[in-house]
């Protein structure tokens, strides 16, 4: 810490988790996984995909029957000491007083339901938000968003549910999303945001910002007029064949930028 206060005062102050990565709570987890949870969630927060709300967890590759994310808390404030353990029924392993995010089931009930599953990232993403609740369809715009092109499920709550406060607060909701989300990367929640998916945080991470972005393009080229030429199914998932050779280089930009942010 008197290191750290030091640099500061140098003006050459480093990002880093509030608890370093060798004092993490999960001795048995590895630690470069819970850094790409809380990379992923500071990435999202970021850009603006999350604000105070959101979350992002991860398969526990040792013990699938267990998942990984933060205890309640803003993405941006997430560090590895607040990472919890969680069973696929979204009960904390060993909570110890801390608060749980009560949405935690969209988490445990996709994981439950899709073995490929290694990661889920809930949104409330702005530039999904009107195709949520509109007739229009979101789909594949651009490159970068090909693993939009199969097609993007909306999930209304209401159906099976009635007039609810729009949380996903019990297993039995969860699954209910988990079947609209069926083998899609994403699915839209409708008046709510969005839950992206993947083989690992990494790429979760990517659909979640990516699904955004597609958003607001489409947004705009609705705006123009006229007849829009989206991506083809082959098109998207040959695209997004290429995007997840290179995601490497992507993800390490953005870690470069929250660590720069976080060093301010």
């Amino acid at each position: 810490m008197h290191i750290r206060i030091l640099l500061a005062v140098a003006g050459l102050a480093l990002w880093m988790p509030a608890v370093p990565l060798h004092a993490q709570a999960l001795p048995n987890v590895s630690p470069a996984l819970l850094e790409d949870i809380v990379v992923g969630s500071r990435i999202l927060a970021e850009f603006g995909v999350v604000d105070a709300f959101g979350h992002v967890s991860a398969r526990d590759p040792s013990n699938p029957a267990h998942f990984l994310m933060s205890r309640s808390l803003a993405p941006a404030l997430v560090t590895t000491d607040d990472i919890m353990e969680f069973d696929l029924d979204g009960n904390a392993v060993d909570a110890r007083g801390r608060p749980v995010f009560l949405e935690r089931f969209i988490h445990a009930e996709i994981y439950k339901a899709r073995s490929d599953v290694m990661s889920v990232v809930h949104t409330h993403s702005p530039g999904v938000i009107p195709f949520s609740v509109s007739k229009t369809p979101l789909r594949a715009l651009f490159h970068n968003a090909g693993f939009l092109a199969g097609g993007v499920p909306v999930w209304d709550i209401a159906r099976e549910f009635g007039q609810t406060d729009m949380i996903v607060r019990d297993s039995g909701i969860g699954r209910s999303l988990a079947r609209t989300l069926a083998d899609r990367p994403v699915v839209l929640m409708r008046g709510h945001g969005d839950v992206a998916v993947g083989p690992d945080v990494k790429t979760a991470v990517f659909r979640a910002y990516y699904t955004d972005v597609d958003a607001k393009l489409q947004t705009q080229a609705i705006g123009l007029g006229g007849e829009i030429t989206y991506l083809s199914a082959d098109e998207g998932a040959k695209a997004d064949s290429i995007n997840f050779a290179v995601i490497d280089r992507v993800w390490n930009l953005w870690k470069l930028r929250v660590q720069a942010a976080g060093g301010k």
